[in-house]
């Protein structure tokens, strides 16, 4: 990891509006999960105390507090006398993360009121994600789907659920950043992605979990698969 550039710390600069005067370790947390969860801090990436610290303009502590909180959320890892990285998942932890997603996103949809539902933040996710594969953006499409499954989850109106799956879905991008084809693993779920959001239009929310429990380990399979590629290490031997 020793060797990996400092991408995505350079234009943190653009940031330090967000944090205002009343700066803490939780904020600085917040944007640099974002950044996590946008793709632009790629697993391997070295955390420079020094960077960081000009870029957003805080302090030594604030900074290591909030590489200890995401650290706790398993998105950074501290080793010792090297510094602090973003971490590298492994097979064990796309098996977790695509156990809790099931877990979470098929019981949100299952646990939805009665019809119509609130879904703009998914349409725009369905429409963001398709215009960017229009544009040949595949970044972008795992971005937007991100965000959709972002959208999906904040139907409970659940302040705690979003917390819990903010967390797992930045995890999640930093497993995608082992992909070494992004557009044949993304460009099957955009069709499925409107799917899920037409089923709930309709108020079909049992098609919906359907189709979203099928999407999900269709997804992990393909993920963990990629993954596995990268790695050198042969399909049939992870968990």
């Amino acid at each position: 990891m020793t060797g990996r550039a400092e991408t995505g710390i350079g234009d943190l600069a653009e940031d330090r509006a967000l944090l205002g005067r009343t700066s803490t370790a939780e904020r600085v947390a917040d944007i640099l999960r974002a950044r996590v969860a946008e793709g632009r801090l790629a697993p391997g990436t070295r955390l420079s105390e020094d960077a960081l610290g000009g870029a957003l303009g805080v302090s030594r502590n604030t900074l290591r507090e909030a590489f200890r909180l995401l650290t706790h959320e398993r998105l950074l890892v501290h080793e010792l006398n090297r510094g602090v990285f973003v971490r590298v998942l492994d097979a064990d932890d796309v098996a977790d993360i695509y156990r809790t997603r099931g877990l979470v996103e098929c019981a949100v949809v299952r646990g939805l009121g009665r019809p119509p539902f609130a879904l703009d933040g998914l349409a725009a996710a369905v429409a963001a994600g398709e215009g960017a594969a229009r544009a040949d953006d595949w970044d972008g499409v795992s971005t937007a789907n991100i965000h959709f499954h972002r959208a999906l989850v904040a139907l409970a109106g659940s302040a705690r659920t979003d917390e819990l799956m903010r967390g797992v879905l930045a995890e999640l991008r930093l497993a995608l950043h082992l992909v070494d084809d992004p557009r044949a693993l993304h460009e099957p779920f955009l069709a499925r992605n409107r799917e899920i959001l037409d089923a709930l239009r309709a108020g079909e929310r049992g098609t919906a979990e359907r189709l979203l429990a099928r999407y999900l380990d269709d997804s992990r399979t393909r993920v963990a698969d990629a993954c596995a590629r990268t790695a050198g290490t042969p399909p049939g031997t992870r968990p």
